[in-house]
């Protein structure tokens, strides 16, 4: 299993639209990428504003996600709930 997390750094000055997120964007992910599964956090404390993490089968599955045709609508979506830079990590599940 490869899981890809999107974290979205906290700062001065940083906008982000959980309800928007939540509701519109993560279903967007789901219907362009189609992960196994989709977790999505709303930090509270730390250095992140929120963090998504996307599990795929293979790292195959996450290629062909990201090469997907559509994933310009993902990426174009961003500016619609916030003005933070993600940052994203790919990792493999060991646990």
């Amino acid at each position: 299993m490869i899981r890809l997390s999107i974290l979205y750094p906290a700062g001065e000055g940083t906008t982000f639209d959980h309800e928007y997120y939540r509701d519109h964007h993560v279903a967007l992910v789901d219907e362009v990428w189609s992960p196994a599964a989709i977790t999505v956090d709303r930090g509270t404390d730390g250095p992140y504003v929120a963090a998504i993490h996307l599990t795929f089968d293979s790292p195959d599955a996450l290629a062909a996600a990201m090469g997907s045709e559509r994933t310009g609508e993902l990426l174009v979506d961003v500016a619609n709930y916030t003005n933070a830079q993600p940052v994203m990590q790919t990792s493999e599940v060991v646990r």
